[in-house]
């Protein structure tokens, strides 16, 4: 995602002509080039966090951290609490 956020900036630089990107060309010939660069690489890194399977355990990792939250919520909600407040022989 920073990788397109540069491309963006990039792009919005030379159209507001502000900074070093003012003076690149939109020419094949001549600068084009870095402005496609940031969204190259933000390709590979999608490519690479698909095929690596980053992405699957980040939404695995989420997925189960819900699904702890969401049980815990359901014992609170019952009255059964923490499994440490039962051990505790207090009722």
């Amino acid at each position: 995602m920073a990788f397109v956020i540069i491309g963006v900036l990039l792009i919005l630089g030379n159209l507001a002509d502000i900074g070093p990107t003012a003076s690149w060309t939109w020419e094949i010939t001549g600068d084009l080039w870095k402005f496609c660069v940031p969204f190259a690489f933000a390709a590979i890194w999608w490519v690479w966090a698909d095929m690596s399977g980053l992405n699957k355990r980040r939404e695995m990792e989420r997925m189960d951290k819900k699904k702890a939250d969401r049980r815990q919520e359901n014992l609170t909600a019952l009255g059964l609490g923490s499994r440490s407040h039962r051990k505790g022989g207090k009722r």
